[in-house]
């Protein structure tokens, strides 16, 4: 049986046939969400491709979204850094954790309110943006971003503010991320469950693999789940994001899942491809009409 299954996973990877179907298929998408770290770039290089790809997305009238799992930079921080590495993208291509945080802050308190952060300073500039504001006595929610700024007087405190009856938010729960020398460190699901294993609360997340981001970055682009697709290196996070929204998961093998690492999971990704490089062309069919996407805009405002 494994074996089998792991045909079916080659298959996805290097099937000439399937390849250029889905490849086709995913190139005639409107919509792209794409995830950053090891997929656009590693550390400060850009991955072969990367120019490419947005290149192949402008010229062929393409919307999409830079997505990250991460809170701690606002979208200009993020510009800028694309800017560094070659890439000239304005700051309504991207979306963050700490902003999918805000959005449903928001949704659930439009009037605003307080909340206690322990993150960096985009995910605080998400939540002042959507009405809420910072307080370490009595506030409404505790929310928990990435930083290298974790204490135990922090996470203490955190403790005392959910007993007390604030809600615990995270923006993400992976429990670790890569440092810049490749040695992986506790990331902000880590924190969180210490926290729930002594308030004996459980963390709500709007981060990645939580369909909830996915919504959001979908209403952003203004298009249908058929129409878009999602391309990341993570199996647990982007692919499982677009499995649970309907949404063509792209796996590409530059960053963290391998080939190895897919009979841990009981979902496939659409196509896996060796990396970004692989999807853009010269082909004009892809090139996508003014009033193509206006209709298509206009269809999903509908749904």
């Amino acid at each position: 049986m494994s074996d089998t299954i792991e045909a079916k996973d080659w298959a996805l990877l290097r099937d000439p046939v399937i390849r250029v179907e889905r490849l086709a298929e995913i190139r005639q998408k409107l919509g792209f969400i794409i995830d950053m770290d090891n997929v656009i770039y590693k550390g400060s290089s850009l991955l072969p491709g990367a120019k490419e790809l947005v290149q192949f997305l402008d010229d062929n009238n393409k919307k999409y979204l830079f997505l990250t799992n991460a809170s701690s930079c606002t979208p200009r921080e993020l510009q800028n850094k694309f800017a560094i590495l070659g890439l000239q993208v304005s700051q309504d291509h991207f979306i963050t954790s700490g902003q999918a945080t805000a959005y449903f802050l928001e949704s659930q308190m439009p009037e605003g309110g307080t909340v206690y952060v322990i993150g960096e300073p985009g995910l605080c500039w998400a939540l002042y943006e959507k009405g809420f504001y910072m307080n370490d006595h009595n506030p409404d929610y505790v929310v928990l971003g990435e930083t290298a700024n974790y204490n135990f007087e922090k996470i203490t405190k955190a403790v005392q503010l959910v007993q007390q009856g604030a809600k615990l938010i995270a923006t993400n729960l992976d429990v670790a991320t890569m440092d810049s020398d490749g040695n992986s460190v506790p990331s902000t699901g880590a924190f969180a469950a210490c926290i729930e294993m002594v308030t004996k609360t459980k963390a709500f997340s709007c981060g990645k693999p939580s369909a909830l981001i996915m919504r959001y970055a979908q209403r952003q682009l203004g298009l249908s789940r058929s129409q878009t697709c999602i391309i990341g290196d993570r199996m647990e996070t982007d692919i499982a994001a677009g499995i649970s929204s309907e949404i063509s998961s792209i796996l590409v093998l530059s960053g963290v899942s391998g080939m190895n690492d897919l009979n841990q999971f009981a979902y496939r990704p659409y196509i896996i491809l060796d990396g970004v490089f692989e999807i853009p062309n010269n082909d004009t069919t892809n090139k996508v009409s003014d009033e193509e996407l206006e209709e298509a805009e206009r269809r999903a405002s509908l749904l």
